[in-house]
């Protein structure tokens, strides 16, 4: 029976398999997204979120600890440096998995796996629903240049003539006013 035996081996032994999750930690810190499949990303995320909370506290241990997990000094120094300011008030959930569907060659699902707090198109779309406010009923004002800017009535080809003409015969009695 399989009680309470809950690590995924990933088809790997031991050695292969820590290895594995190591390398990926470390791609995972150091380009903020890396595209795996689902089972690799579920496992790598068991992996690398202890790593996360322990970079919360910058000290020679922590930072010990980390190292011999992920066994790259850059991965480390960028761990410290600029991911754990950005997650500091994150209680947990510090990364997330997004599924792009299946693989072409062996069918096998595929995702993507980031940082929370790195994903812009995320961070866009919260403060824009951040930013939206309630409609309000339009003003008088906006109702009287609503009625300014309206499009007049339109006259039929005979009453254009006749104001036309009516113009022109005030203009000749307004000149002949003038003149007089």
């Amino acid at each position: 029976m399989r009680h309470q035996r809950v690590i995924n081996h990933l088809g790997r032994t031991n050695s292969h398999r820590k290895a594995m999750l190591a390398n990926m930690a470390s791609s995972l810190i150091l380009h903020k997204r890396i595209t795996t499949t689902t089972a690799k990303a579920k496992a790598l995320r068991t992996y690398v979120e202890p790593l996360i909370t322990k970079s919360k506290e910058d000290s020679t241990h922590s930072r010990r600890m980390v190292f011999s997990y992920l066994k790259d000094k850059q991965a480390v120094a960028e761990l410290f440096r600029e991911v754990s300011p950005k997650i500091a008030e994150r209680p947990g959930g510090y990364t997330r998995i997004l599924k792009t569907g299946n693989r072409i060659g062996d069918n096998a699902e595929m995702c993507v796996l980031e940082l929370v707090d790195y994903n812009d198109n995320m961070l866009g779309g919260e403060a824009a629903k951040a930013k939206t406010t309630r409609r309000k009923r339009t003003t008088k004002k906006k109702t009287e240049a609503g009625a300014e800017n309206a499009p007049k009535a339109k006259t039929g080809p005979g009453k254009a003539k006749k104001t036309e003409a009516h113009k022109t015969e005030s203009a000749v009695t307004e000149e002949g006013d003038t003149k007089e």
